[in-house]
């Protein structure tokens, strides 16, 4: 572990250029074809065994120990943001229009560190370890459900993964067992009215006045028809009836997310949308169109990698705070990995203490401290070698 740390340490500075490097050269989900090259001429260079275009520009990667053992993947997301970056940094983005706003960037230059250091100590350690490059986590359905149908967990005992969290000092690392993120589900509602002159309002069938009635009504299903004890949260983020001014809509468009941690309050919420929505439109005589696509499934970590993770980080120099996390409503596809092997996803604070300002994720000046990345990259290698050694020693038991 001490010889871990020190190579880590010894390759920060490259982290940091590796990471500014594709900080300049964002690319949008489904859409990364130079992001995976990129990656795929790193582990090119260090001679170690990967396999590319995995459920699409996924990348696998594989470091094989001194002796047989258990196999560890460890997971980073690569994809970026339809953001118009506004930081005034050297390393901002030069795609206009397409940022890093959420980390993904860090997250990739602290995994393939990782694996360079890994890979130089191969002789010392037994097992198998898989680094899983994801494509495609902002965007559902995502990466990891081809990743994982192209076969990237096959053999694999257990899966570990961290997200940068800007709004979490330095030197944190938030854990939480059981459910930490929630499902992230997306609809639209159409409303189909009458439009006319703003002069004769009584000629028309307003979509705007039944869509802001729609905007207002379903917000009770949170507020008065959702059990207290059960989490969910519905939220409209676009609505759009683009008119002249003196001209009364006849469509208009809502579009928003529903998050839930039970799959019977995901069910009844979207029952109670659906009646909600014919009931108004019934009401005011216009037809409609409701689409809503179940997101990513909650993140449910487990139990025994979760404590594990919790026992090696309070062990690490680095980390000030190890802090159990009230869950999450933002969503994460890392969920398909935990429904096939046992693992944990946790949170590595990235606010800079002397950082003024702190811009939240998906914001267009969002940045993190990049001291961060070295703490993930201890942490991560830190539980995959623990866990490998102790699954080493029983089988010496045995």
């Amino acid at each position: 572990m001490s010889d871990l740390f020190t190579l880590l340490e010894s390759y920060f500075p490259e982290m940091v250029s590796t990471r500014r490097y594709l900080h300049e050269h964002p690319e949008l989900s489904f859409k990364e074809y130079e992001t995976a090259k990129f990656i795929q001429n790193f582990y090119k260079q260090l001679g170690i065994t990967y396999q590319s275009n995995v459920g699409g520009n996924g990348v696998v990667a594989t470091i094989h120990g001194r002796n047989p053992g258990k196999t560890i993947a460890l997971r980073a997301d690569f994809d970026a943001l339809p953001i118009q970056d506004e930081k005034n940094v050297p390393y901002a983005s030069k795609v206009p229009g397409v940022m890093h706003a959420c980390g993904h960037d860090g997250h990739t230059a602290t995994l393939l560190y990782l694996a360079k250091a890994l890979n130089e100590l191969k002789e010392h350690w037994n097992g198998k370890i898989v680094l899983i490059h994801q494509h495609a986590e902002e965007y559902a359905p995502g990466g990891a459900v081809s990743m994982i149908a192209d076969g990237c967990l096959n053999g694999v005992d257990e899966i570990y993964g961290t997200h940068l969290w800007a709004i979490e000092d330095l030197g944190t690392i938030g854990y939480r067992s059981g459910p930490i993120m929630a499902a992230a589900d997306r609809f639209s509602i159409t409303i189909q009215g009458q439009g006319g002159h703003g002069a004769e309002p009584h000629r028309t069938k307003d979509s705007i006045v039944i869509a802001s009635q729609l905007v207002m009504a379903l917000q009770q299903i949170v507020s008065r028809e959702t059990n207290p004890i059960d989490t969910a949260v519905l939220s409209i983020g676009s609505f759009e009836a683009k008119n002249a001014f003196n001209v009364i809509a006849d469509r208009a468009t809502l579009i928003g997310t529903v998050r839930t941690f039970k799959k019977e309050t995901q069910v009844k919420v979207k029952e109670q949308m659906d009646r909600i929505i014919k009931g108004i439109c019934f009401a005011n005589d216009v037809t409609y169109e409701f689409k809503y696509d179940d997101g990513y499934p909650p993140v449910v970590n487990h139990e025994k990698e979760t404590e594990l993770l919790v026992q090696v980080a309070a062990s690490i120099d680095e980390v000030t705070h190890v802090k159990e996390m009230d869950p999450k409503m933002g969503g994460e596809d890392f969920a398909y990995y935990l429904q096939k092997v046992p693992g944990t996803f946790f949170f590595t604070g990235a606010k800079s203490p002397n950082t003024l300002e702190t811009y939240p994720h998906h914001h267009p000046k969002f940045d993190f401290d990049e001291r961060a990345m070295l703490i993930a990259a201890k942490t991560l290698g830190s539980v995959s070698l623990k866990s490998l050694m102790s699954s080493h020693k029983l089988v010496e038991q045995k």
